[in-house]
Formats: structure tokens, sequence, C-alpha cells
């Protein structure tokens, strides 16, 4: 198969699998009476995950552990900042409470995890113990909580969901995973071909293909669900993925052999990615949702970090004057639209208790 080949049928097969994913996760919420956002942040996040997972371990074994927690890292900066920036300009994302109560506030906190098992400069066998114990608790927690709510909203109104085929349900689940690692596959390596047969360097292709690459049922996934209407789906998955790369990912990286992290992943890299997680608090609490104007940012600072990569790993001379734009300019911007979206949450807020107010 020529490389080109490879690029293109695997994008058809990525978007193939994304569709059927969705389509047996929401039959599959049904079908065992749990929530939409439960199978977003467990079932589809864990699956989408699945190419991060065969790399890092991979990478691991095969003692490249820059790979396998550079892929994790990456990966978790691009769901963020691509991912619900992408799907935010195409249609708007509400955010459920839920998300912002619970599950946020534990992305948050498995990304500061993260940072202090790596001062000592490694991912122990204890440490991937820790992890994945953790992992089992917030899944248990998940099911068990959002299976009482189900059953409790059955309960007040007196019915039940209308009953759908567990085994179909599953075979589409099982079958768009399979077809979004496939597609996956097939897409990295063709890109990657094609980069080499360029003579684009291999940090590029590592910064392009690969990270983003084993990112690409995420994106496929959390796109088609968006257009779907399927929103909880659409960034539970993107937060489940976050939480399983950590948790799951680099959980059981380090229980088969240790990962030593790199004092650039620790001076910057695990930083940064706690910064993008950290700034999600404030732009799903403004009104619920992450609006057009917040993708569009979301996705500068992607191409930013991108860039500023680029440039640090070559030591290019535009360094200097590219940090010094950023700090005066994307800083200001940042505050700036935050600031804007306080005020107008503050002004809804105020408009709503006010008409709630009036005889």
């Amino acid at each position: 198969m020529t490389p080109g080949l490879q690029l293109v049928l695997g994008l058809v097969v990525l978007v193939a699998g994304a569709e059927l994913l969705v389509r047996g996760a929401s039959r599959l919420a049904l079908a065992i009476g749990v929530p939409p956002l439960i199978i977003g942040l467990t079932v589809v996040a864990y699956g989408t995950s699945a190419p991060e997972l065969s790399v890092t371990t991979v990478a691991a074994l095969a003692g490249q552990p820059d790979i396998a927690l550079g892929n994790v890292v990456g990966s978790n900066i691009f769901n963020v900042l691509f991912i619900l920036g992408l799907s935010a300009l195409i249609l708007p994302l509400r955010i459920s409470k839920q998300l912002t109560r619970r599950d946020v506030p534990l992305m948050i906190i498995t990304a500061f995890a993260l940072l202090f098992m790596s001062f000592d400069g490694e991912i122990g066998r204890l440490d991937g113990i820790l992890l994945l114990t953790c992992l089992v608790i917030y899944t248990i927690y998940l099911v068990r909580g959002g299976r009482r709510e189900v059953l409790a909203a059955e309960e007040e109104a007196g019915v039940k969901p209308p009953h759908n085929s567990l085994l179909l349900a599953g075979l589409l689940v099982v079958l768009g995973l399979g077809l979004l690692v496939l597609g996956a596959k097939w897409l990295v390596d063709g890109a990657t071909t094609i980069a080499r047969v360029l003579g684009v360097s291999e940090l590029v292709i590592g910064l392009t293909v690969v990270a983003c690459g084993t990112s690409l049922p995420e994106l496929a996934t959390s796109l088609t669900a968006a257009l779907r209407g399927e929103r909880d789906l659409a960034v539970g998955n993107v937060v489940g993925s976050n939480i399983f790369n950590i948790l799951m990912i680099l959980g059981a990286a380090g229980l088969l052999k240790g990962v030593a992290v790199a004092p650039a992943a620790l001076h910057f890299d695990i930083p940064f990615m706690i910064a993008v997680v950290v700034a999600c608090l404030p732009v799903f609490f403004t009104f619920g949702e992450i609006n057009r104007v917040e993708g569009l940012i979301f996705l500068l600072y992607y191409g930013a970090y991108v860039v500023f990569l680029f440039l640090m790993n070559t030591s290019h001379d535009a360094l200097a004057d590219f940090s010094r734009l950023m700090v005066l300019f994307v800083g200001p911007v940042t505050l700036l639209a935050l600031a804007f979206s306080l005020v107008q949450w503050r002004r809804v807020r105020t408009q709503a208790a006010a008409e709630t107010a009036r005889p």
C-alpha cells in the first residue's frame, strides 16, 4: 500500500470508526441505564486512548522513556487545546455541572500528581500501582454513581428508558474502536513515510505526526459526537481521556518498567500541561459552555505551543523574539478574554436574578 493511499484510507476508516463508536456508545448508555456522559468518560475515553496506550507501553519496554512520557503529556495538551478548540469552533460545547464539579477538578489533580511523582526523575513501579488503583476506584465510582442517577430519574418519572440491544451496542462499540485504532495506525504510518520522503526532520515528524496521530481517535470521536448533538460525549471523551492517559497509560508503563522523566519535560512540558487543564476551570464555569471565541483561543494556543517547541528544540534565532511576543501578547489577551467572559457571565446571572425576583 502506498503512503498516500494509507493516509487517505486512514482518514476514511477513522471517521467511520468514530461514527460507529458514538452510535454504539449512545445505545450502550440506554441499554445499561448509564448516562451518555459516563459512557464518554469511561468506555469511549478508554477506547480512544488505545493508540496512546500501545505507543507508550511499547516505548517504555523498548527503553524510550521520552517517547513514552511525551506521548501522554503531548496528547493531553492536544486533547484540550486542539480537540476542544476545534469542536467548539464548529459547534459551541455545553458543559454539564457534573463535569465541572467532579471530573475537571480530578483531571487537574491527576496532572499535579504526575508533576509530584516526576520530582524524583522517574515514574516508578510504586507510582504505577498507585495510579492504576486510582483508576479502578474512579471507574467504579463513575459507573455506580451514573447508575444511581438513572434509577432515580426512572422512579421520579415512573417510566423506564427504551430498551436497546446490549449485544448490538457492544458490537458497534468494539467495531468502532477497532476501526479507530486501525485508521490511526494507517494515518500515522502514511504521514510519517511521506514526511521522510519529503525530507522533513524527525523532530517535526514527532511534533506533528506521532504526538497528534495517537490523539486522532479522540479528535474524530469528539467532532462526530458534537455534530450529532452528543455534546456531553464530546467533552466527556476529552476529559476522560486526559484522566485515563495519566492513571492508566503511565500507570501501566510505570508498573511494567519505570519511565524516566527528562528535565525538559519536568521544567516545561508537564507545567504547561497543568496550565492548560487549569485554564479549563474558568472557561467551563463562565456560561457552562466553550463558545467559538474560546475555541479559537484554544487553537491559537496550540499553534503557539508547537511553534515554541520547534524553535526551542532547534535552538532557532527567533526563539527569544517569539518568547517575548508570547509574554507581551498571549498573556494580556488571555486575561482580557477571561475578564470579558466573567463580566458577561455576571451580567447574565444578574439579569436572571432580576427576572426571577419580579412579581
